[in-house]
């Protein structure tokens, strides 16, 4: 962290911490060397509702750990990191999804919520989610509008690559299991982000190229569903736009967004 900060690196831990097992020198170091941002993943106001999710996980270390994180801020006089809380919607948890909110603003996090991956796991109200989301599941948001509700990720391709600790290329953080070639340390990273692989990724991905079996997103669900409705990625800055908002914003405001994107 102190030499992205010397070198005027901006790192960011967007995709979920845990903050579980944390040393306080390293709570400082995100602190006083500007960590840009962090995404906290609480899915609970307690232990017993946290941990069923986030197993062996203790809420209580956890919000603990964000005070010191927003004491290190007072006493650096800075603003970073800048802190989201992301609640992930279960049945055991829903009841608890107002009091997190309340939390999080007196901790000073952003919060948004998210639908669970598996709408069995822990089956939860329907009414509560349409009042969250306006749509009910990942299953039911599908079959509306014939896209999988995690395809803003395939974005990340031309927005943010990402690169694995070592160096392995794997476009999006969604990718485990197969990497494009090259290694952004050896090869550097323009080089390994220009090769022939990638870029024919991104033309599967706009619906221009027909899949192949070496790149990694021939198996990704994402793409598959893509594939199957013939709904490609859409790379129009408001398209992108509308698909992030209305992920996130209060059900009132989904109309005003979709109209200002037409």
């Amino acid at each position: 962290m102190k030499y992205a900060h010397r070198k005027r690196i901006f790192l960011t831990a967007n995709n979920g911490v845990n903050l579980n097992n944390v040393k306080e020198k390293v709570l400082e170091g995100l602190v006083k060397y500007k960590f840009r941002s962090m995404t906290c993943s609480i899915d609970g106001t307690k232990n017993e509702t946290y941990a069923k999710y986030r197993v062996g996980g203790n809420y209580d270390i956890v919000i603990n750990n964000i005070k010191i994180i927003n004491e290190f801020k007072k006493i650096y006089q800075t603003k970073y990191p800048l802190l989201s809380w992301q609640f992930v919607l279960c049945g055991h948890n829903e009841k608890e999804l107002s009091k997190a909110k309340n939390i999080a603003k007196s901790l000073k996090m952003n919060f948004h919520s998210k639908l669970s991956w598996d709408s069995e796991l822990s089956p939860w109200d329907r009414e509560i989610a349409e009042r969250e989301f306006y749509i009910a599941s990942r299953e039911l948001y599908k079959e509306k509008y014939g896209i999988h509700y995690m395809q803003y990720v395939c974005n990340q391709l031309w927005d943010k690559p990402q690169i694995n600790w070592d160096g392995k290329v794997l476009g999006c953080d969604r990718n485990y299991w197969k990497e494009f070639g090259g290694n952004a340390f050896d090869d550097g990273l323009l080089n390994v982000l220009n090769t022939e692989k990638f870029h024919y990724a991104k033309g599967m991905l706009l619906g221009i190229n027909l899949e192949r079996n070496d790149i990694p997103c021939t198996t990704c669900d994402i793409y598959l569903v893509m594939k199957t409705n013939s709904r490609w990625l859409d790379r129009s800055a408001k398209k992108k736009l509308y698909i992030f908002l209305s992920r996130f914003v209060p059900h009132k405001l989904k109309y005003a967004i979709k109209k200002y994107i037409k």
